[in-house]
């Protein structure tokens, strides 16, 4: 198939089309009532329940969505700011300085990248228990403030991206090593650093296993509130996809402020490779 034939732009529309439909969906069921779920044929146009579906979801009993998303946008801030700090600083550090050990910590550091996240809830769990932070915020956030592929990728990406030579100049200009990452390094890892920050926002914002295992009803973070919506006797799925429709607005947001720098990375990225 050549890359300006009509059949290319037909196939790459279909694909769109069918990629947009769940999402169309949820917009349309978030519109109207639940029963427009069973309906055959199914509506295709949103309906003027938006609204009343808005304020029925605040006001669901046992979900406490407000408090859970204001849970949700704190710790995926606080996360996604710490692990984009460390994760350029380790990256830096690995990529550019001469110290012993070096590869065998880092080799440590990707060797936890191959244990499966469910291995370490029970463990994680009892520290949690020992430490008092059962149904406290800081049990989803202090766990995750580091990331091994976080570091991983940024060590990849400041070994293609930051020449030595530029770091020589600057510490013959007198600058000491963390200047050197703050003036010089930082800068130029901005469009990996943006890839990575979007990756690990919509990771802790979607994060559910573990906020399911050590909070409590009372006190959700956004995909543990959306649980809450469905009752093993009636599901009401209006209020579930309106409240999938207002949990996904946080992560357009971040999607739309961090584009310019995902897409700068990625054509970076293919121009090296």
């Amino acid at each position: 198939m050549r890359k300006n034939s009509p059949l290319a732009y037909v196939t790459l529309i279909a694909a769109i089309l069918l990629s947009a439909f769940p999402l169309y969906w949820l917009l349309v069921v978030a519109t109207r009532g639940s029963d427009v779920v069973g309906d055959w044929p199914p509506p295709l146009l949103p309906g003027g329940q938006l609204a009343d579906n808005i304020g029925r979801l605040f006001a669901a009993d046992g979900a406490h969505f407000a408090k859970a998303l204001l849970n949700s946008a704190i710790a995926s801030l606080t996360v996604t700011v710490s692990v984009v700090f460390f994760s350029t600083l380790a990256g830096f550090a690995f990529a550019k300085l001469r110290f012993k050990g070096r590869d065998v910590l880092l080799i440590c550091i990707l060797g936890t990248m191959m244990v499966p996240v469910q291995m370490g809830i029970i463990p994680l769990y009892m520290i949690m228990v020992k430490f008092g932070w059962v149904n406290q915020l800081q049990a989803v956030i202090v766990p995750f403030l580091v990331s091994a592929f976080g570091v991983f990728l940024m060590r990849q990406y400041t070994e293609q991206t930051v020449p030595d030579e530029l770091i020589e100049a600057a510490r013959v200009d007198g600058a000491h090593t963390f200047r050197i990452y703050w003036t010089v390094v930082l800068p130029a890892l901005r469009p990996g650093a943006g890839v990575l920050a979007l990756f690990t926002f919509m990771g802790a914002w979607n994060e559910f296993l573990w906020p399911l295992a050590v909070l409590e009803q009372d006190n959700p973070t956004v995909q543990f509130a959306l649980n809450q919506l469905s009752t093993s006797y009636y599901t009401d799925y209006s209020l579930m996809f309106t409240g999938a429709l207002v949990a996904i607005v946080p992560l357009l947001v971040v999607f739309v402020i961090s584009g310019r720098q995902i897409i700068g990375g990625i054509m970076e990225g293919a121009v090296k490779a």
